[in-house]
């Protein structure tokens, strides 16, 4: 599996970036590619996304999931991919974001894009996409405050 983690600075309250990362199927107005997210329910989404020039769709199992901490996810079926989302208090104004993830790239196409760093700047796009999105709202568009805990987090 190919690994890629990105780190910034976001200039809002680390409640605040955390309770927008909650609303999942806001996902399409700051990340690139994915087309919709449905939230089935408190511990399962679907996602359809364009990867490649190919739509591909999977449904990710929320792992872990702590308020104002974390958020760790893995997929169950489609595209295969395992992530963690993990929130900073810097201050009371300022949080730091971290992305991980790993993902599977399928066929040609994608392992050649992961070879020349396309997915790396990709989700390093999306990262900052999501700071100008929060940054320039200034709150976010709502929030879920309820825990998950599996004990097959990553």
């Amino acid at each position: 599996m190919a690994h890629i983690e990105h780190t910034l600075e976001v200039a809002v309250p680390v409640r605040t970036a955390y309770d927008q990362w909650t609303q999942f199927e806001e996902f399409p107005r700051f990340m690139e590619g994915v087309k919709s997210v449905e939230q089935i329910d408190d511990e399962r989404l679907h996602f359809r996304a364009l990867i490649a020039g190919r739509e591909e769709s999977w449904t990710a199992e929320i792992l872990e999931q702590q308020p104002d901490t974390r958020i760790s996810w893995r997929s169950i079926c489609g595209a295969r991919n395992v992530g963690t989302v993990s929130f900073d208090k810097i201050d009371d104004v300022r949080c730091k974001v971290t992305l991980s993830l790993e993902y599977n790239p399928h066929g040609l196409v994608e392992s050649v894009g992961d070879k020349l760093g396309f997915v790396s700047r990709r989700v390093q796009g999306d990262l900052l996409r999501f700071k100008k999105f929060i940054e320039t709202r200034g709150t976010e568009t709502g929030a879920w405050r309820g825990e998950v805990s599996h004990a097959s987090s990553p």
